[in-house]
């Protein structure tokens, strides 16, 4: 997945590219394993975001005591929404605990579960 230009332009500093990259890691790993195809896509986007691994590490480490991080912003809400739902689809399954962490993201952000539902259906079809 190409991140686009205006997804570039709403991750425009160091703090909004590491929050993203760490509520992405917080799907991949909600099921308990971090299967190739989901390490793989979160090596795509942390070298589109131009992040190193000594920056990424610390989210790894503390994993266990982190949680989402909301943007302000109401696009980047629902890219950031969208960029979730690839990756908890990354390796064809739609786990239980990553669904639960996308409704809670998806609610926290003011969106229903039908509109995820949507979402992750179109997503599936590659229609977003």
């Amino acid at each position: 997945m190409a991140i686009n230009k205006s997804f570039e332009e709403l991750l425009n500093t160091q703090q909004k590219k590491l929050a993203f990259f760490q509520n992405l890691i917080l799907v991949a790993v909600a099921d308990g394993y971090l299967d190739e195809s989901e390490s793989n896509f979160l090596v795509t986007i942390g070298d589109q975001l131009g992040l190193t691994e000594e920056e990424t590490q610390p989210i790894a480490d503390n994993i266990s005591v982190l949680s989402f991080i909301i943007p302000e912003d109401g696009l980047h809400k629902t890219l950031e929404l969208q960029t979730l739902v690839l990756m908890m689809l990354q390796d064809g399954e739609l786990e239980e605990s990553e669904y639960k962490l996308c409704a809670d993201y998806a609610r926290r952000i003011g969106y229903s579960q039908d509109v995820l539902d949507e979402m992750i259906d179109q997503l599936k079809q590659g229609q977003l």
